[in-house]
């Protein structure tokens, strides 16, 4: 190791880069790397519309025909012309003749078409017959025991109970914008507005590579640890909508980490994780740097600050603290991010829940510190749904401790503290972040 390398590692992180500016970063060279006039950098491809849930579209979508294309019947009775109802009530019903059905014996078929003076018995959904304006309710007829007539006790107006062509979707009509991500819902509509297929950004590739000597798979002797991060990783990764490729454990030597990193350079990220640190053993930044470019080295926030972010051959290459929390904890600060960028879109707000602190959770200014807290239901006390205070108490689950993996897995989710503050005390009204819904 020489010059600038042996003065990071002798260095430290005195200087750490606020999660902010180093998302920026990161944005600035990710968004760079690909082509500059690609609204998706990551790419295209069309699907089925039954296999695009969860998918972003990659272009806008307008309406390939009118839903309904026909004119139907909005509910069960009678198609007639209007005319024909004119002055009909109770009292003096019109009577008119039943036409018939097109198929004989089908008791939902109806007729093709009606002349002046009959009626034509519809179902909600049917087509309406040819020369048909109205439907009368199906509560306002009586059909006479004399075959084939029925009497009509009110009197219609011309589209009454009828749903007109385009009612519910115009042909042309604006549906969607490019980004949007498909919900189950959207893809019925796409089906009913004519799409079979749809173009949509292809789902972005990450390679996962944990790494360090001590990590096993199996049961663990004294010095080892159950490798977990790189299992984490990969499936928030999948989560968020991507397709990971889980490695195996790659050993604490640098041309072994190099061949590891270069193999997943096909991907559209490569994330490591343990070794990203300023240590004798921690030897990822040095081999980023050595094939590509390191971006940032320590970031100011906790757990988790010594977070490498770098570029090798216009793939960003994150590597992830080896500690768990910390591990998670950039994670969801720099790929989920990354992952959304690839896909030509931003990340969403997590979902929080307002509760009141119950102790104090300390934090460095400068540093933006996740702790982790459970939530419980608080029992009067003024909490009251819809109310001013908080219906949940929010309960530190550990200060610090980013290697205890149980303080996220068991937690609710984590309170942010800003950068600009030293601390948060008890009692103060929180946002509870659910870090780990889909997408």
């Amino acid at each position: 190791m020489e010059g600038a390398d042996r003065e990071r590692t002798e260095a430290g992180f005195k200087v750490r880069t606020p999660v902010d500016e180093a998302r920026r970063i990161l944005r600035d060279a990710v968004e760079g790397s690909g082509d500059a006039d690609a609204d998706v950098p990551c790419g295209t491809e069309t699907v089925d519309v039954d296999r695009a849930d969860g998918r972003v579209l990659a272009a806008p979508v307008t309406s390939a025909r009118d839903v309904p294309h026909y004119e139907r019947a909005a509910m069960d009775g009678y198609a007639v012309r209007a005319a024909d109802t004119f002055g009909a009530s109770d009292r003096s019903p019109e009577v008119l003749r039943i036409a018939e059905p097109a198929e004989s014996g089908d008791e939902h078929a109806t007729a093709d078409r009606i002349d002046p003076g009959t009626a034509a018995r519809v179902h909600t959904g049917s087509a309406l017959p040819e020369g048909a304006d109205g439907v009368v309710m199906i509560e306002r007829v009586t059909e006479l025991e004399s075959a084939g007539e029925l009497e009509v006790e009110d009197a219609i107006a011309e589209g009454e109970n009828v749903a007109p062509v385009g009612e519910d979707i115009e042909e042309g009509q604006h549906l969607y914008d490019a980004g949007h991500r498909l919900r189950p819902s959207d893809l019925g509509l796409l089906r009913s507005a004519g799409y079979g297929r749809v173009a949509v950004a292809r789902q972005p590739t990450v390679g996962v590579i944990p790494t360090g000597e001590e990590l096993v798979a199996g049961d663990p002797d004294p010095g080892e640890v159950v490798e977990t991060n790189g299992l984490t990783v990969s499936r928030l990764a999948q989560r968020w909508d991507a397709r990971a490729t889980y490695r195996d454990v790659v050993t604490d030597d640098p041309e072994s980490l190099r061949v590891a990193i270069q193999r997943d350079l096909t991907k559209d990220v490569v994330v490591t994780t343990g070794g990203s640190s300023v240590g004798e053993r921690d030897l990822l930044p040095e081999v980023i740097d050595d094939l590509g470019e390191v971006l940032v080295h320590g970031v100011g926030l906790k757990p988790g600050h010594p977070v490498c972010l770098g570029i090798v051959e216009e793939t960003p290459v994150l590597a992830l603290p080896g500690y768990p929390v910390a591990c998670i904890v950039n994670a969801v600060q720099f790929l989920r991010p990354v992952l959304r960028w690839l896909e030509g879109t931003t990340s969403d707000p997590h979902p929080t829940t307002r509760a009141r602190l119950e102790r104090k959770i300390p934090s460095e200014p400068g540093t933006r510190t996740f702790a982790r807290v459970r939530l419980e239901e608080r029992d009067g006390d003024g909490a009251e749904p819809g109310g001013d205070e908080p219906a949940y108490a929010a309960i530190p689950t550990r200060a610090s401790g980013s290697g205890v993996l149980s303080s996220v897995a068991l937690a609710d989710g984590w309170v942010v503290v800003d950068d600009d503050r030293e601390g948060i005390p008890a009692g103060e009204t929180v946002a509870v972040e659910d870090w780990e819904p889909n997408a």
